[in-house]
């Protein structure tokens, strides 16, 4: 399993988002995939999963399936996400 963040990396948040990132990393020894919505990737899988709301963290299968979603100006708990890598 993945974990995906959809992000604005020249934004006021992006800073929040690096950091949770590596706090993240350093916690569970997974890392997560920073995807900038600026980028024709980014964009694509915004608009393939329909998320509208920006920051977006993305639980997803190797398949590609979206298993879970958080959207919105909250980052969800590190364990919360952490759960989807155990897979």
């Amino acid at each position: 399993m993945k974990i995906v963040v959809l992000y604005h990396p020249n934004s006021d948040h992006s800073r929040k988002i690096e950091d949770y990132a590596r706090d993240f990393s350093h916690q569970f020894g997974h890392k997560l995939d920073l995807i900038s919505l600026e980028t024709t990737q980014g964009a694509e899988k915004a608009r393939m999963y329909d998320i509208v709301r920006y920051r977006a963290v993305m639980a997803m299968s190797d398949s590609g399936q979206l298993l879970k979603a958080w959207q919105g100006p909250v980052l969800p708990l590190m364990n919360e996400v952490s759960f989807y890598t155990k897979g």
